[in-house]
């Protein structure tokens, strides 16, 4: 279960503007940590299934080997140009490796949805396609805050 956004609930999305928002966006930036304890963020594609964040990563990465490593991990969503426009989200808490490494299509019933979503969403495909350099990253969040200044209204 995730945690209660405890700050800034007037601008706090609903679950239900969440799960749209979190539907349509196309790219995050996802937040390791490095052997040396430093930060490393990273622009990838991801779907969400409605409880679950899914990130497609190239295996021989610097994110992956990070995750390998220490599974701790913050996703930030987020669109908006101007102030009054800015809307996003941050889901933080463990990855989890789902299916071969790297992917090449073995039958994995756990990631039926989340490939058949990111097939169309980005390829407009109903089947995907592998490569052999990626594989699935699954974030289940157990913390999300989520701000939409919109809300606001204009000052």
């Amino acid at each position: 279960m995730t945690a209660t956004q405890r700050r800034n609930r007037k601008i706090m999305m609903t679950p239900g503007e969440l799960d749209d928002f979190l539907t349509t966006q196309r790219t995050c930036r996802v937040a390791t940590i490095t052997t040396g304890g430093a930060p490393h963020v990273s622009a990838l594609w991801y779907v969400w299934d409605g409880v679950s964040l899914w990130l497609y990563s190239v295996v021989r990465s610097k994110r992956w080997a990070d995750l390998r490593r220490d599974p701790r991990v913050a996703v930030v969503v987020d669109t908006g140009e101007q102030y009054e426009e800015l809307r996003g989200a941050e889901l933080s808490g463990r990855a989890e490796f789902v299916g071969e490494v790297p992917r090449i299509g073995e039958l994995c019933a756990e990631l039926d949805i989340p490939e058949t979503l990111f097939a169309r969403k980005y390829f407009g495909l109903e089947e995907m396609t592998h490569d052999g350099r990626h594989a699935w990253i699954r974030l289940t969040p157990e913390k999300v805050v989520s701000w939409d200044f919109r809300k606001l209204g204009s000052a």
